[in-house]
């Protein structure tokens, strides 16, 4: 898969530098993948949930947090939708969430 938004993540973990070896991982694993179906998803990784609008939820630090990507099956892209912490994540809408208009808003 190929990632967009890469410096969300940086951003992300130096302000929670606990989950950086996490989400170097994430990233590095998501690279390898070539996903055709949300199946395949839930195949690699066990805790994670697909949802609608072509979405998956990831557990990062045993669910201390979480992400949120959006999959392209067709074309073998992810974009990292929302990141942040369970109780951030429990304010928002897993299927309409865009990381920008997040950030904008805070």
């Amino acid at each position: 898969m190929n990632i967009y938004n890469r410096s969300s993540l940086t951003s992300f973990y130096e302000k929670h530098p606990d989950c950086k070896e996490t989400l170097e991982k994430w990233y590095h694993d998501l690279s390898s993948k070539k996903w055709k179906k949300p199946g395949d998803v839930t195949r690699d990784f066990n805790t994670v949930r697909t949802i609608k609008n072509s979405r998956a939820i990831f557990a990062i630090n045993h669910n201390e947090y979480r992400l949120i990507a959006e999959i392209n099956y067709q074309k073998g892209w992810a974009f990292i939708k929302f990141i942040g912490t369970h109780a951030e994540y429990d304010m928002v809408d897993s299927e309409t969430i865009d990381l920008f208009k997040a950030q904008k808003n805070k």
